[in-house]
């Protein structure tokens, strides 16, 4: 006989209360959704000796709405306590004596409770950050249950979200459930920024936010663009920057015509709005007018110069036209932001966890012993890509995607073409230290009463081969003289330049993908210099200017040498297979303010210093392409010698995520299979249901439906809708009809619990009328 739910997960705690302190405490730790629901009982025996329990687990996908629905919830746990006893045993021992329903208010910042007491009376209230009660009217009730139900269709297949013993149920089990969802969500849709936003969003907006994130995911997963068309179209009445919305949700029912429109009638009123800019430029983009969607693009970046999803547009609408330098040097102006994790919470270690498993669940389907993490190739696991979150990750994707249009050896010609490699920094800091030197001298000579002794020309050039300026005060009969001196040694100065770069080349063979097109660069200065000197002929003020102008820029490069002496980086090449390692550009964020200052005496006016995390991306890019590399070569070495080639699950399974990362599309489809057939795997298997269903293999799709449909039921993971395997079953639904979904289901003969289990999916596509499933 025992004290512990049948077929529900519970941890029993150490002292009773423990998890509701804990989360008092950590209520003001919350930042956007919170954390899941909270069910925390305590449970009696019938012996008056017999010490009281108390446990708790998670849950979402409850009816928050009012505190008969939490109250409910609590009472059914009741008939959930293991009835299991002995031939001698006289009934059940142990009952549910009160419990406690915690669910997070992201609108107003409370923790709602309800507490129900068996036999007893039902009392409800919030608890704020500070601990302190207070009464829960109806206005919080609503925001609770749509802060319940954003959680639950948000972080339904969330990573990030995870936690042992979380129970998730279906939160929209039928169409009443889905008219109340979508009336609430109408109801606070303009208090929606208060939730916060994606990662990507600096500054969240009325329709940039978490609610309406899960309300286009809702009707996109389930391909119902008509449901968002009637939620927007009402709320486009009041708020015309909606039109984004409304837009999106009409292309999806093709009806672009009228989503032209409204985008046309939005702008008119809200024309810096980069959210519509950013529809626009989507269709443009695919309808294939790019120039006319960078035009859009770049418009957005004025109007929200400091997202990161506007730099990113502009990114990828340049990747499309062939852009490549211009994508690069966009990407480096990315604004980035922290990531924060997901609203979790942390409790006490509990005295021990009890997760059953259900008896009419195959386990033999969803089998993991095989395969485990200390098997896997160390290398593979540090790879460093997995751990990037955020922005991070999404400007590692762009990367990515530019590194398999171009290649690598092109990206790091483009890379070495629109920033400051090392080569040129140290080249920089070397005429910068004779600067510095030569002034030195010149102050200690005019402390000395030494006549000052001006060198000539050609003996002051920097590495690259260009000229340093050389400042001095005379009078006007010495610039007569000095102007004719000039002109007779502009020609020889020029192949001196040459002679000099030529030099800087030979020495240097390996450097040749950082140092390309130095020459031109040093020639075109020279040029510079010799308008300007051309420009000096014409009156004497002009020069007097101009000389003052040079004397400023040669003291501010004295000063930038002084503060960066200290920031010197370095780097040691190294070549994997094919693959040569990015050199990491020493520029520190304080040189990056003074990148025009140095502009004025060296060759870098068009070069950018590129920023650190993007250096790092480069680093990470190299790691990804090396091990692929050696992935690709030891393939074709084993299949030349008719060798089989092996690896563990986890090997198979790291390099699948590795190949999707580089966009290399059928070798993570083989590693995963791969991995499939060696251990059980649950992301393997949601990666071949993606690329299954995308390519219309309707079986396979099914047989790893089936797998992901036990092991998410081994789990406590109820939820239909939205999943990941709702999503993809929808759109075969919608390709192949239901019909045919059913006919195959049904020739594979499963279990009647597992036939069950996936029968539940279809059967929701027909009752809201998914695409597909009518005819």
């Amino acid at each position: 006989m025992t004290d512990n739910l049948r077929d529900i997960p519970e941890f029993i705690e150490r002292e009773l209360g423990e998890s509701l302190q804990a989360r008092t405490d950590a209520l003001s730790t919350f930042k956007e959704l919170g954390a899941p629901d909270l069910c925390h009982i305590i449970k009696v025996n019938v012996k008056p000796n017999v010490k009281e329990t108390s446990s708790y687990h998670y849950v979402s996908g409850i009816d928050a709405s009012s505190s008969a629905s939490l109250a409910a919830y609590l009472n059914s746990l009741t008939y959930a306590i293991d009835e299991s006893h002995a031939w001698f045993s006289k009934g059940v021992q142990w009952r549910i004596r009160s419990g406690v329903y915690c669910c997070y208010n992201a609108f107003s910042r409370v923790d709602v409770r309800v507490e129900v007491k068996i036999p007893g009376g039902v009392e409800s209230y919030a608890v704020n950050i500070r601990g302190e009660r207070q009464e829960a009217t109806a206005a919080i009730w609503q925001e609770t249950y749509v802060t319940a139900m954003l959680r639950s269709v948000l972080y339904s297949d969330d990573v990030n979200y995870r936690i042992p013993g979380f129970r998730k149920l279906d939160p929209i089990p039928d169409v009443d459930a889905e008219n109340r969802f979508f009336e609430a969500a109408e109801q606070l849709f303009f208090k929606g920024w208060l939730l916060g936003s994606s990662p990507e969003i600096q500054v969240p907006t009325i329709v940039n936010n978490h609610l309406t994130a899960a309300i286009m995911k809702y009707c996109q997963e389930s391909f119902r663009y008509d449901l968002g068309v009637k939620f927007f179209e009402r709320l486009f009445k009041r708020e015309p920057e909606v039109a984004s919305l409304l837009a999106q949700s009409y292309i999806g029912t093709d009806e672009e015509l009228k989503a032209i429109n409204v985008l046309y009638q939005a702008l008119k009123q809200f024309p810096q709005s980069y959210a519509l800019l950013h529809v626009q430029a989507d269709f443009l983009r695919g309808k294939g007018k790019l120039e006319m969607a960078l035009r859009l693009a770049k418009q957005a970046v004025n109007c929200a110069p400091s997202e990161f999803i506007t730099w990113a547009k502009l990114t990828e609408v340049y990747i499309d036209l062939g852009d490549y330098e211009s994508a690069l040097l966009t990407l480096n102006s990315c604004p980035m932001f922290t990531f924060n994790e997901r609203d979790l919470q942390r409790m006490p270690k509990p005295a021990k966890a009890h997760l059953p498993i259900r008896n009419d669940i195959d386990l033999s389907l969803i089998d993991d012993e095989t395969g485990r993490e200390h098997e896997a190739d160390p290398a593979l696991l540090r790879l460093p890509a997995p751990s990037l979150r955020g922005t991070f990750a999404s400007a590692y994707n762009l990367l990515t995607r530019l590194v398999s249009k171009i290649g690598w050896d092109e990206l790091l010609r483009c890379r070495s073409l629109v920033f400051v490699m090392e080569e040129e920094y140290r080249m920089q800091k070397e005429a910068e230290e004779n600067i510095r030197k030569g002034s030195q001298a010149r102050s200690k000579s005019h402390d000395e009463g030494v006549p000052e002794v001006v060198p000539a020309r050609d003996q002051l050039l920097s590495p690259n081969g260009t000229p340093i300026p050389i400042i001095k005060i005379s009078t006007e009969s010495e610039r007569e003289r000095e102007r004719e001196q000039e002109e007779a040694e502009e020609e020889e100065r020029v192949k001196a330049v040459e002679e000099a770069a030529a030099k800087a080349v030979d020495e240097n063979p390996d450097q040749s993908m950082e140092d390309i097109k130095l020459d031109d660069l040093s020639l075109s200065s020279d040029k510079d210099q010799e308008e300007g000197d051309q420009n000096e002929k014409k009156t004497n003020d002009e020069v007097t200017e101009a000389e003052k102008e040079a004397e400023a820029g040669t003291e501010a490069v004295a000063e930038i040498s002084e503060e960066s002496a200290e920031e010197e980086v370095q780097d040691t090449p190294i070549k994997g297979k094919q693959i040569e390692k990015p050199s990491v550009a020493a520029a520190s964020d304080e040189e990056e303010n003074e990148d025009d200052e140095v502009e004025l005496s060296f060759s870098f006016s068009n070069k950018r210093l590129c920023d650190r995390w993007l250096d790092n991306l480069f680093m990470v890019l190299y790691e990804d392409l090396r091990q692929y590399t050696i992935w690709r070569a030891e393939v074709q070495h084993f299949r030349s010698v008719q060798a089989p080639y092996r690896k563990s699950g986890t090997d198979w399974e790291i390099y699948g995520d590795l190949a999707t990362r580089l966009h290399h599309r059928e070798e993570a489809k083989d590693a995963y299979q791969r991995c499939a057939e060696q251990k059980f795997s649950a992301k393997a298997l949601v990666r071949l249901l993606e690329i299954y269903a995308e390519e219309g293999q309707l079986l396979k799709a099914m047989e790893a439906s089936i797998k992901l449909c036990v092991y998410q039921e081994r789990w406590y993971h109820e939820t239909i809708f939205p999943t990941a395997i709702a999503y993809n079953l929808n759109k075969l639904i919608q390709s192949e009809g239901l019909a045919k979904v059913q006919n195959t289901l049904i020739a594979l003969n499963t279990s009647p619990a597992v036939f069950k289990l996936m029968s539940r999916f279809l059967a929701r596509a027909k009752t809201f009328d998914v695409p597909g499933s009518s005819a």
